[in-house]
């Protein structure tokens, strides 16, 4: 294998841990977070919105979109991290925590009561007020962040809780995704959500006929996200379709690819003796390729997209979206907001709804026998992760903006209601979950240190 040695590997090292670390992404969205918070109150706030509203110019073949920067950022940008959603979400169901009964039970269950809950509580407060179509907002749950907070613990924290915690959140998207799609839809043209099932079928066609590269996927799902733009369901849901029909599978099986590698192999040592410059040596240099083309068709494309998006979707696109949308005014009274009834909505809806939600609907599941709670994970350790739950940052600033539009005097009610409660539900959570850890972490969960070397 191939290595970097000397000082440059222990300079290299901190960064490629840096870049690895997803707990890093949430650092980075609470940075972000803040600066659009302090722009909002400053004296840059009319340019910040000004920015916001400045036309981008979307080309298509010879056609063109206009959309402002904040539209972009959530109507295209948001399409991406939907996509990537959409494949976790195909790949848990497929291999993951979801793809057996028994074990998706609990997580499926926890995110159903962590929707319902949050939901009647916000309807409880906001039933005959203006403010009553925001009942989706505290349904949702930010994965990145819930999971940076709970690497904050270490070690000890079991990694059943981990994938108990993702799982949940998954499931959690599933149904925000679907309370996008049903709910916050007002008018539709079905002749552009005709269109859009063209070419969602092209897409399953491509998965169904083998073809594995990514060319094909890439610009059909760029015109499925265009129809459904045009259509009036909102177009992150294309995201999430497309998802659907990247490829699970790889073309060569890892007993061809070992096969075919070793010929190939085999052929370059028989060669070693030539021309060592590849570039010389033009035989040599497609055997090279062709190991190269076999790594390639053993990987699958599911993953390959997910690789590929994952640096994109922590460190820009996420951060952007925090940008353009967690800037809040808080000129004025902020008792009078904090009290605001849309606002207690959604904070007890993240905070107290999640905890009754999660909490209750997984001692059903287990006192009924259909489910039991996940390897050295107790009662007291889920409470926690229910408080955890409560961090809808992302999603929950997502679907204020469908709820709500910018004109809308409740949008910034709901989003202070978020940021509040998200902050509170991580500390909280973060302190519950360390309460109940145990003594020393599990051998699953310790870091072996591999490289003599660094």
């Amino acid at each position: 294998m191939w290595k970097t040695r000397g000082p440059i590997r222990r300079l290299i090292y901190p960064l490629e841990g840096l870049i690895s670390d997803a707990a890093w992404g949430g650092v980075l969205l609470m940075i972000c977070t803040a600066i659009a918070l302090y722009l909002a109150n400053s004296e840059w706030a009319h340019d910040y919105h000004e920015f916001l509203n400045a036309p981008v110019d979307v080309g298509l073949g010879n056609s063109h979109l206009v959309l402002d920067v904040h539209h972009f950022i959530n109507d295209a940008l948001m399409a991406i991290f939907f996509f990537v959603v959409g494949l976790e979400i195909k790949r848990e169901v497929l291999v993951g925590e979801l793809s057996k009964v028994r074990e998706a039970t609990l997580p499926a269950v926890a995110a159903l009561g962590g929707m319902i809950a949050p939901a009647l509580l916000f309807l409880a407060l906001n039933f005959n007020a203006e403010g009553r179509h925001g009942w989706g907002i505290p349904m949702a749950t930010d994965i990145a962040f819930s999971l940076g907070i709970l690497s904050l613990l270490g070690r000890r924290v079991p990694l059943s809780a981990k994938v108990f915690l993702t799982a949940f959140a998954i499931v959690d998207d599933i149904g925000a995704s679907l309370v996008i799609a049903f709910f916050y839809t007002e008018s539709i043209s079905w002749t552009m959500l005709g269109l859009a099932g063209i070419f969602f079928g092209l897409l399953a066609f491509c998965n169904f006929t083998g073809i594995r590269r990514s060319a094909p996927y890439i610009i059909l799902s760029i015109l499925l996200w265009f129809c459904f733009l045009k259509s009036g369901v909102h177009p992150t849901i294309a995201g999430v379709l497309a998802a659907l029909t990247i490829p699970a599978r790889p073309r060569l099986q890892s007993d061809e690819f070992l096969i075919s590698t070793r010929m190939l192999l085999n052929r370059i040592e028989e060669k070693r003796e030539e021309e060592e410059d590849v570039l010389k040596n033009k035989e040599k240099h497609s055997l090279i390729s062709d190991v190269e083309l076999a790594s390639r068709l053993t990987q699958t494309p599911i993953k390959r997209f997910e690789n590929a998006l994952h640096h994109w979707l922590t460190f820009f696109i996420m951060p952007v979206f925090a940008l353009a949308n967690a800037g809040i005014a808080l000129d004025g009274d902020i008792v009078s907001k904090l009290t605001h009834n849309v606002t207690i909505g959604v904070m007890l809806g993240l905070l107290l709804g999640k905890q009754i939600g999660v909490t209750l609907f997984c001692w059903i599941a287990v006192k009924l026998g259909w489910a039991q709670l996940p390897r050295n994970v107790s009662w007291g350790m889920l409470y926690g992760l229910s408080w955890l739950g409560g961090i809808g940052f992302t999603m929950s600033l997502f679907i204020t903006n469908l709820a709500f539009g910018r004109e809308s005097i409740h949008r910034d009610d709901a989003k202070l209601g978020i940021l509040v409660a998200s902050a509170i539900a991580g500390i909280g959570g973060c302190i519950v979950v360390s309460l109940f850890l145990p003594e020393k972490a599990e051998e699953t969960n310790a870091d072996v240190e591999t490289d003599s070397e660094l």
